[in-house]
């Protein structure tokens, strides 16, 4: 309980604090996945010729339980992280892992730290369940041991800056993912690559950053940890799943909600940099950003400030409808929405 006292649940911001527990599980190519179960959260021990330590061998999810408007905890379409941590897990030559066990291990380890849960609009408990090669393993090739994990811990907004208009640059000189690599899938390679140059973007006094396609120069890819929606002449697109396109949970459920709520023209197209600097709104979607508002686009020295203020914005009813299923204050006419058992 000592470290409960060194959060400050006023003010959580995106980071990670010390739990109870966490939830472990261990392949091995005989006996398959062996559940350890919940043990204290702590440190773990890995072989220094570790894969996931010398050629990246690793991949994780992202998801939320959430304090609900009918005081129960619920979880967010859950069976879909597991299926995309499975689809990762291929990509990566890691075992998959039966979604039964997945979803159990995620419920149970939320259950047993309930009581890092922030009081209602300060938060939500964030969920990162991990699946990585531990066998020590010289040359390059897959592990033949692996270890699942599931920890969680409290989170407030992702960007300091709150819902304030995020300020964007768009990078010509580095790309996130190669478009026939690993982009689709969450694999921890994925964004050490996008730490450097979202270091020299906050030195300049950016939010985020917004990288190219690296096959065509011409059209937008992703944010660096976000999907990238754009709104004009109420016309919503997003790039399409193309090989550096990750999958996201967040950009599936936002799709759904402008057409089938909302009624807008909804395409999944590529998105040029004209069209970028010439939308009526931005917005990125997330597990960890939800639905973040961008304020202005910088690319090539040159600077675009939204037309559209955010009150009456597009953007401010998809991000409150998706926001009000998740917390039970709407009816959840799409079945997305998990209780806690």
């Amino acid at each position: 309980m000592n470290a409960k006292k060194n959060i400050d649940w006023d003010n959580l911001g995106f980071n990670a604090h010390n739990t109870r527990s966490m939830f472990i599980a261990n392949w091995d190519p005989i006996g398959g996945w062996n559940i350890k179960g919940l043990v204290p959260y702590g440190d773990i021990s890995l072989s220094p010729a570790s894969t996931v330590l010398n050629y990246g061998q690793g991949i994780f999810e992202g998801t939320k339980a959430y304090l609900s408007s009918k005081d129960r905890v619920v979880l967010f379409r859950l069976e879909e992280n597991a299926k995309r941590f499975n689809s990762s897990s291929s990509r990566l030559c890691i075992p998959e892992i039966p979604n039964e066990i997945f979803i159990n291990a995620v419920k149970n380890t939320v259950k047993d730290n309930l009581d890092y849960m922030p009081k209602k609009n300060k938060g939500s408990i964030y969920i990162r369940p991990l699946a990585f090669g531990v066998s020590p393993t010289l040359g390059v090739k897959p592990a033949d041991h692996y270890t699942f994990l599931v920890f969680v811990t409290p989170v407030g907004s992702y960007f300091k800056s709150g819902l304030d208009h995020l300020n964007v640059l768009v990078t010509n000189e580095y790309h996130r993912a190669a478009t026939k690599s690993i982009g689709s899938a969450k694999a921890i390679g994925n964004y050490s690559g996008t730490l450097l140059p979202f270091s020299e973007i906050s030195s300049a006094g950016y939010d985020e950053i917004i990288f190219l396609n690296s096959s065509n120069e011409g059209i937008i890819d992703e944010a660096r940890s976000a999907n990238i929606f754009i709104v004009k002449d109420e016309t919503l697109k997003t790039p399409p799943l193309k090989g550096s396109i990750l999958p996201g949970i967040t950009r599936d459920s936002v799709l759904k909600i402008a057409e089938e709520v909302f009624h807008l023209d909804v395409r999944e197209q590529d998105i040029t940099i004209e069209e970028l600097m010439d939308a009526d709104e931005i917005f990125f979607t997330g597990t960890a950003v939800v639905v973040a508002p961008v304020g202005s686009v910088c690319y090539n020295n040159k600077t675009v400030k939204l037309k559209k203020s955010y009150a009456g914005s597009i953007t401010k009813s998809i991000r409150e409808t998706l926001i009000d299923i998740q917390n039970e204050k709407i009816k959840d006419p799409f079945g997305w929405v998990m209780p806690l058992e």
